[in-house]
């Protein structure tokens, strides 16, 4: 089955700070996997995340593209419709943000098990997902 990778796999993956070495190590490793999953909103949380100017290091805009140029060997879920009401149902029933929420819904619309994120709580399973902190020590 398909592992969902959130955002924050996809900046730690280019972390140059020296605090964050181990998880840098870590993300690049998930990103090796064949079998992983993207959405849309994550590629596109990356861009504005990773090139921010307020970043210690910014990316240049070709860099970053050329990032998620490679990183579209990954099956990506795009936006729709059915993402946006799961998102709705899931945030209500939850109480997660909107975003994160909609980080679950496109897992589960990919068809995932398993969503790699810091964001939510370590072990917890919303639907079909069982959330995964990999940086957890």
């Amino acid at each position: 089955m398909s592992v969902f990778l959130d955002t924050n796999i996809l900046i730690y993956s280019i972390s140059t700070a020296m605090d964050e070495t181990a998880k840098a190590a870590k993300a690049m490793a998930l990103l090796e996997r064949d079998d992983c999953v993207l959405s849309v909103q994550v590629l596109q949380e990356f861009y504005m995340q990773a090139t921010r100017a307020s970043r210690p290091t910014p990316l240049p805009h070709k860099v970053a593209a050329d990032l998620i140029r490679t990183w579209l060997r990954f099956q990506i879920q795009d936006n729709t419709i059915t993402v946006l009401q799961s998102a709705l149902e899931i945030k209500a029933a939850h109480g997660f943000s909107y975003w994160d929420s909609a980080i679950l819904a496109a897992a589960i619309a990919a068809g995932c098990t398993e969503l790699y994120t810091e964001d939510l709580s370590h072990g917890g399973q919303i639907g079909s997902i069982r959330i995964i902190n990999p940086f957890r020590s």
